[in-house]
């Protein structure tokens, strides 16, 4: 691993942490319903959503009306945007004229945006109007980053609360959190990443003539049946325009992924540079981490906070170590060739198909890392080139359950189902009724819990086995083998854990995946959503217990590693057959040959 990988990662974390705890102590505020300093001026719109919903900041719901509402809304959302796809021929801002979406990809891309997910089985500029891009999937990029934070904000008053038979305003946990958060952050994002140089306009297509044109030879077969040759001359090319910076800025900062190009981040117009680079890294962790923090204040006790980051970092910092080593290794079959990989100060050494020259591979790979961690989805870098290990690293991050600092609301409420988890373990063990910051964990909470837990695996794991036992889900594998398994399991485990970056060989734009996919991400999605919600409704209405002698310490070293623990052993230990029949067994493969 080059010494670079190490400063990267030191300097990334650092920065981080500088810029995550202020604002977890603002969103305090936010999901506490304070008045915003500087941000007066917002209240007359916050109240006017408000009226629109028939709601007011004085309404609380129970947790089956909050459920209730945050369905409807996404509802409502899936037909919204389903409808801005179907319509596009006819709708305005669509200078490239591109036809309406075809109802099995609508019905996918829809799904897939609501749910946070992004999972994209179409190119961008090739495909969606201007239109459909800033409003309908900008506008749910916005919608279902609140949606997570709104879920987190309820289950934490759970944990605080007693006696209560309510947990918040779910209308106004969305308005607060799209207006104080989500839009200011994204909007200084956008204008720095303008001034790095990602696009932000409304223009048509550009041609743009070639200084070299490129002329080649291509075999074809005649009417005949014959192979003939034929040539090409190619002398200009399209640049793709559009309103970019706008939104990439929400895409990283509410850990949505759906890229604005084919190539997402890879692309120069979305991420031309290494600052740009670094800074989409940095707007993909901030929330996720920023909100631990703001648990640890909202339930009176910040040790809480350092527990469940400690648990986290430990397992990133490790799996984040393992990839940049992978693809720093040189590839057997070019070093039979004499190639020399090495890592030296004039080159990166290693692996780098796939990966942009301007990033390298500590950027890249640390991208990659932070993007299947945070189930942001996005990339810089082609993640089905990577090498067998470096690619199951990503795998098994998002396999984890998406916990590792996960997306914005979702992997802190995911991470607290598994804390609820260790301490029942826990207390299996010591004879004593399991209890969490002061509430007792009982058969309820345990069979939410259990839900929360199973739903994804059997999701990934079912819709895995369907689409290797049909012609229509084999069709689609370009690399027979194990790694063309590799990438059908990735796919899934990118839709169930509502990541949506991809191994790109894959082709998914078929009415079989499409269909499959969005299945297995809308119910990946709110098949856990209900049963959080559940839980905080119930330790709502129970009361607090006082600590005691034999009352676990959940802030402790001890139980950092018991919670490292569960979470390795519930969220990977599904996995190990299929892993083991996809890239470890690639690895093996491309050791020996």
């Amino acid at each position: 691993m080059a010494f670079q990988s190490l400063l990267l990662l030191i300097v990334f974390l650092i920065v981080l942490f500088l810029f995550a705890y202020p604002l977890g102590l603002y969103m305090v505020k936010v999901a506490e319903g304070k008045i915003i300093y500087g941000f007066g001026w917002l209240i007359r719109f916050e109240k006017w959503f408000y009226r629109l919903a028939a709601t007011s900041q004085d309404v609380v719901m129970s947790w089956k009306t909050y459920a209730m509402s945050l369905l409807i809304f996404n509802v409502i959302g899936v037909f919204a945007v389903y409808g801005f796809q179907r319509l596009q021929n006819w709708l305005p801002l669509n200078p490239q004229n591109f036809p309406s979406i075809n109802p099995d990809l609508a019905f996918n891309t829809a799904i897939s945006f609501v749910t946070n997910t992004n999972w994209q089985s179409y190119s961008g500029e090739e495909t969606m109007s201007y239109l459909t891009q800033m409003v309908a999937l900008t506008g749910q990029n916005f919608f279902s980053a609140a949606t997570g934070m709104a879920v987190l904000f309820a289950l934490i008053r759970g944990f605080r609360s007693h006696s209560m038979e309510t947990i918040g305003n779910f209308w106004v946990d969305l308005t607060r959190s799209i207006l104080y958060v989500l839009i200011p952050l994204s909007t200084v994002l956008a204008i720095a990443l303008m001034s790095q140089g990602v696009i932000q306009n409304f223009s048509p297509y550009k041609q743009a003539q070639l200084i070299d044109p490129i002329h080649y030879t291509q075999m074809k077969q005649a009417i005949e049946g014959n192979l003939v040759a034929e040539s090409y001359n190619i002398e200009s090319q399209t640049l793709a325009m559009g309103p970019v910076a706008s939104q990439e800025a929400i895409k990283l900062l509410g850990t949505n992924g759906g890229g604005f190009f084919n190539t997402n981040s890879a692309h120069p117009y979305e991420n031309p540079a290494p600052l740009s680079n670094f800074l989409q890294m940095l707007a993909i962790f901030i929330i996720p981490v920023g909100l631990c923090f703001t648990f640890g204040v909202m339930v009176g006790d910040r040790r809480q906070s350092w527990a469940i980051l400690g648990a986290m970092l430990l397992i990133f910092v490790v799996l984040v170590m393992s990839i940049f080593h992978a693809e720093q290794q040189e590839d057997p079959g070019l070093t039979a060739l004499g190639l020399d990989q090495s890592y030296t100060p004039l080159q990166s050494g290693g692996n780098m198909e796939g990966k942009e020259t301007r990033f390298g591979i500590s950027a890249s790979t640390l991208f990659a890392s932070l993007t299947t961690s945070a189930s942001c989805g996005a990339v810089n870098s082609m993640h089905d080139s990577y090498y067998p290990i470096g690619g199951m690293i990503p795998l098994v991050f998002m396999q984890l359950g998406e916990v590792i600092f996960g997306g914005v609301g979702a992997g802190l409420y995911s991470m607290l189902i598994f804390a609820i988890l260790a301490v029942f373990i826990s207390g299996l063990m010591i004879g004593r009724t399991p209890e969490y910051l002061g509430k007792k964990i009982q058969a309820y909470e345990m069979k939410m819990a259990s839900i929360t837990v199973l739903i994804t695996p059997i999701l990934v794991l079912v819709g895995t086995a369907i689409a290797v036992s049909f012609q229509a889900g084999k069709v689609g594998v370009a690399n027979p083998g194990p790694h063309g398994f590799s990438e059908i399991l990735y796919a899934f485990t990118s839709a169930g854990n509502n990541n949506g970056s991809a191994f790109a060989g894959l082709l998914t734009n078929t009415p079989f995946y499409n269909t499959l996919l969005a299945i297995v991400i809308w119910f990946g999605r709110f098949g856990m959503i209900v049963p959080v919600l559940a839980i905080a409704g119930s330790l709502a209405r129970k009361k607090r217990i006082s600590i005691n002698v034999g009352t676990m310490p959940t802030h402790g070293p001890l139980f950092i590693l018991l919670l490292i623990g569960t979470v390795i052993l519930l969220g990977i230990l599904n996995y190990i057959p299929a892993l083991a029949l996809a890239p470890i067994i690639e690895q093996l493969q491309f050791l020996t040959r």
